[in-house]
């Protein structure tokens, strides 16, 4: 095995921050060919004492893939912790977990599986259990231009904030993902959609738009952008959740 691409520290400069509730796992996916073990990691702390009121803010994220010899296998972990903490209050408590496995049938056609758990107490959904099943095609497979649709059955177990009581659900979750790669400009961007309606009432759906820029400013820094935008139509007498969000950071890789 050999151990490549390890990110100790991803630092992000937030412009604008909101609460999103549907992470964007494309996004955290590792094209690596023939390497068969990946490990991306950062860690994030900081505390400002002002005049006696404090805020501690941790972060913690690690995702790590394992191929099989055959390559035609794999298995794939997110972990995330999120912790911001006033004098008066937790602003954020929040972690997610994400496991994922994948079998590739042929270069267009792969199956897959997975589970998920995503807990924040900030949100209106405070709690979201997950498991599923599905398909991944690659219809576009070129150099600098790669696209994916991919297509899963979910059955969801969600609390809500401020409401005792429990929901199951069982979703669809579609996504189209495209990656292009501007050689002469050292220039990737990533854009996803993903859309996620309930099978009983499609007017209780989910919706995210992803874009990712990023452009290498030597063999170990990038510079990186992001924009993400969230809607959470409820069909019901439940306000619509909507937000967007915009980092600019840098990225270290050794």
């Amino acid at each position: 095995m050999k151990l490549l691409h390890i990110a100790p520290l991803i630092l992000f400069f937030s412009v604008l921050s909101a609460k999103a509730q549907l992470v964007n796992i494309e996004a955290k996916r590792m094209q690596t060919d023939s390497t068969r073990f990946v490990l991306k990691s950062d860690l994030l702390f900081n505390y400002t004492d002002n005049n006696g009121d404090y805020v501690l803010q941790f972060d913690s994220n690690i995702s790590t893939q394992i191929k099989s010899k055959d390559l035609e296998k794999i298995y794939f972990l997110v972990l995330n912790y999120s912790l911001v903490r006033t004098d008066d209050k937790d602003v954020q408590n929040a972690w997610f977990f994400h496991a994922r496995y994948n079998h590739e049938l042929s270069d267009f056609f792969r199956l897959e599986g997975f589970i998920q758990n995503q807990n924040n107490t900030q949100l209106t959904i405070i709690s979201r259990n997950l498991v599923g099943a599905g398909m991944r095609f690659k219809f576009i497979n070129k150099e600098r231009t790669k696209a994916y649709f991919g297509n899963a059955y979910m059955y969801e177990i969600e609390k809500l904030n401020g409401i005792d009581q429990w929901f199951y659900n069982h979703r669809n979750s579609s996504y189209l993902s495209l990656t292009q790669t501007f050689e002469k400009m050292h220039l990737e961007l990533v854009s996803t959609v993903y859309f996620q309606p309930l099978y009983s009432d499609i007017g209780n759906h989910r919706v995210l738009g992803q874009l990712k820029a990023e452009i290498p400013l030597t063999d170990h820094i990038s510079l990186s952008a992001l924009y993400n935008y969230f809607h959470t139509n409820f069909s019901s007498t439940l306000e619509d959740d909507r937000s967007s969000t915009i980092k600019v950071g840098i990225t270290f890789n050794i």
